[in-house]
């Protein structure tokens, strides 16, 4: 349950933002509990008109918080971790990072060993509660863990995973939402090709993208399992799709998310 747990999200970027609006569609989050910050907060102000605490005081959002979000980019982890170690109490509060590619070691560089703290990669989709939200830690109990977990479940649902698997998990959770919409792009591009206006065409795209993922999701089926059941024999699916392969469609996806891979990984 989030009704009692003081949040800050430090660093109120894309991702940041998401998780704040999937925060505040819960009835039982108190707005007031939730701190965002960002060096110019002008663009989030449409929080405070909904209780969020708004502001530029990591400190202060640190202090008055229970679990910590930093949703800054990678590179300023450790200052902002530097910044805020005076207002956190390792006996008390919670640091989760959603920085892509920040280690546990690193983030252990610079807080207290006994500090429970976890790496979170959800999407952007927690804007509207549907966020896959991979996480991982160190020094945690059930309890804390519970609450991590409560947190991002209330923007889709989460999953616990070997820290090693952090980095996968990022391309195929965070990056993928956009290899999806790159997909519904070509897609919608297409059915303009063939005759349908820009709006019409995205309207049936959006849906089918949506009935394709609850087919999987409900019959926990193979993609390939449904695709047998529309590819007839002669028919313009099983024609469709050989021109894809032809054109190297699942040899591209598979390459993206290793090109991905291999970047997060050479940092």
């Amino acid at each position: 349950m989030l009704k009692d747990i003081r949040i800050a999200i430090i660093g109120c970027g894309n991702l940041g933002t998401s998780i704040a609006n999937g925060l505040l569609e819960q009835a039982d989050f108190l707005p007031q509990n939730l701190h965002v910050t960002k060096r110019n907060p002008a663009n989030l102000l449409y929080l405070q008109d909904k209780g969020v605490r708004v502001h530029s005081d990591n400190l202060i959002a640190a202090k008055e918080s229970d679990i910590v979000i930093l949703g800054v980019k990678p590179y300023n982890v450790s200052a902002i971790l530097k910044e805020i170690k005076p207002a956190l109490d390792p006996k008390k509060q919670i640091i989760v990072s959603v920085a892509t590619g920040i280690t546990l070691d690193e983030i252990f560089q610079e807080i207290d060993p006994k500090t429970t703290a976890f790496r979170a990669m959800p999407n952007i989709a927690a804007d509207i509660r549907e966020s896959v939200t991979c996480i991982c830690g160190r020094n945690t109990t059930e309890s804390t863990e519970s609450q991590v977990k409560d947190l991002f479940n209330s923007v889709g649902f989460s999953i616990t995973i070997d820290e090693s698997l952090m980095e996968a998990a990022t391309v195929l959770g965070a990056c993928g939402i956009a290899y999806v919409l790159r997909f519904m792009r070509a897609m919608i591009q297409g059915g303009i090709q063939i005759g349908f206006d820009a709006k019409t065409a995205s309207k049936i795209v959006n849906q089918t993208v949506k009935g394709a993922a609850e087919l999987m999701i409900q019959k926990n089926i193979h993609p390939e399992e449904a695709i047998d059941k529309v590819t007839t024999p002669k028919g313009c699916t099983i024609v469709g799709l050989n021109e894809m392969e032809h054109q190297g469609f699942s040899a591209a996806m598979v390459r993206g998310v290793l090109a991905s891979y291999e970047k997060i990984e050479k940092k």
